[in-house]
């Protein structure tokens, strides 16, 4: 029996999971038509019968309704394992599933809400993980429109029972408008733009408190949609009139700047595949051997122009989701800083470099000791400090760029801005990041006026 779940070529080996759970519809295929057998099941008998259902109703969609009635009859676990099933699906399979495959994984998870299933939350990460960041090909869209669908069909179940599901999915769908509201003249786009607008603002002006969650980063990308209207609002509002939102404790902007982002959301905007294949590279690569591994990636996930963005998203994993371990520093694997250099000569278009500045700097700006952690801004003084003799252009060009964003960024908090670049600066040499300054204030190759500025800020 082929597999009705997944494409696959002639040449490629099977999948175990998809053979597993195709070899236990096979089996019990007989037990999965009415009248359903009333008959208690072992452990293992129980999973199989699970994974059968599982392949039933992703592949047989006119049954799918039966099935689901099957699975509701035998659940004892709260739909935990089903669940599981469902999120590997996802993590592992999504890339080859046919195409009416991907539609009944949506129903049914509409359905495991419906139920208030054990782990529906992590199903509906492992989804919005699968939205792929600069990808603009109608498959995407699809997926983008199909969850904002679930969430703003399904907001009074999952604010009650999953709220932090909805703080994850403003920061999906905040960062996908971005290079949604790019594109014009595209109906089909327009409607679902519009979807998303809806929901975010709904989040922002009605449940603030989860846009709190999220912490500095939500301002990040909001900076990214000044230029569409409701955001237009949504900002001087957030500017000059804090307390429109209701949120006991709130009462400026600044307070998000000095809450650091948890790394599960830059999780969000990697798809499992990505990451695996960065981590391998920060990980396994050493220094010399980096060059092929990169020109795969770039063909892999950053082979088409508007996919540029998605090195933004890249660039806040690698400082802030992949921390690597002492061992690994001291070893010759390619070090992050590395990694990143090369990223930052993948942009073509300025404002993606731009935004891939901030994405490395971000952390720097509102920097405190007792709530931010060192590993996510010792990258950027890493790639400065390397960077000297050879690439002298790059530490130019980023010490440029964090006192241009010091002095521009938020004119009415630049005291707050330059407390946080100090204290970074103040800690990365204190923790033996770095051994000193000097190998920046005394290169004759550093522009004299960016190292009066250095020099003044570390006075």
């Amino acid at each position: 029996m082929t597999s009705s779940l997944i494409h696959k070529a002639t040449y490629e080996a099977d999948n175990s999971f998809d053979s597993s759970i195709r070899e236990a519809f096979q089996l019990l295929e007989p037990q999965l038509r009415p009248p359903f057998p009333l008959t208690i099941r072992t452990e293992p008998e129980y999973f199989n019968l699970n994974r059968a259902i599982l392949y039933g109703i992703l592949c047989e969609t006119h049954l799918a309704k039966v099935h689901i009635k099957h699975l509701h009859g035998i659940v004892i676990d709260g739909y935990c394992f089903f669940t599981s099933l469902l999120c590997r699906v996802v993590d592992e399979l999504y890339s080859k599933l046919v195409e009416t495959v991907k539609v009944q994984l949506v129903y049914v998870t509409s359905v495991m809400i419906d139920v208030s299933a054990i782990g529906i939350d992590n199903l509906l990460v492992a989804l919005l993980r699968q939205i792929c960041g600069g990808d603009l090909s109608d498959a995407n869209l699809w997926l983008c429109s199909e969850m904002v669908n679930i969430f703003r069909g399904k907001w009074e179940c999952l604010l009650e029972e999953h709220p932090i599901i909805l703080s994850s999915a403003l920061y999906v769908f905040l960062r996908v408008l971005s290079d949604h509201c790019r594109v014009s003249l595209n109906s089909k786009l327009e409607t679902l733009k519009q979807k998303e607008i809806d929901f975010c603002i709904r989040i922002f002006r009605d449940e603030f408190h989860l846009c709190l969650k999220i912490g500095r980063d939500v301002i990040r990308l909001l900076q990214d949609l000044v230029h569409v209207p409701e955001f237009q609002d949504l900002w001087k509002d957030l500017l000059l009139l804090p307390s429109s939102f209701k949120t006991s404790g709130f009462s400026d902007i600044s307070q998000l700047y000095q809450s650091r982002t948890c790394s599960r959301y830059f999780l969000l905007r990697i798809t499992p595949e990505m990451e695996a294949h960065l981590r391998f590279l920060l990980a396994e690569v050493k220094i010399g051997s980096q060059t092929r591994y990169q020109v795969w990636f770039g063909r892999k996930f950053l082979n088409a122009p508007e996919k540029e963005t998605v090195l933004i998203d890249i660039v806040r994993f690698i400082c802030c989701a992949h921390h690597p371990s002492k061992d690994i520093i001291h070893s010759n694997v390619i070090p992050r800083w590395a990694v990143i250099g090369w990223l930052l000569k993948c942009c073509t278009k300025n404002h993606i470099e731009a935004n891939v500045k901030l994405a490395l700097f971000y952390d720097w700006l509102f920097f405190r000791e007792d709530v931010d952690n060192i590993m996510n801004i010792e990258p950027a003084i890493l790639l400065m400090v390397n960077s000297i003799p050879k690439y002298i252009h790059m530490t130019h060009n980023l010490l440029d760029f964090l006192f241009l964003v010091m002095d521009q960024y938020d004119i009415d908090r630049k005291d707050l801005i330059l407390k946080g670049v100090s204290s970074a600066l103040d800690v990365l040499e204190r923790k033996g990041v770095v051994r000193s300054f000097d190998v920046l204030t005394s290169c004759d190759m550093l522009f004299s006026f960016l190292k009066e500025k250095l020099v003044k800020i570390l006075s």
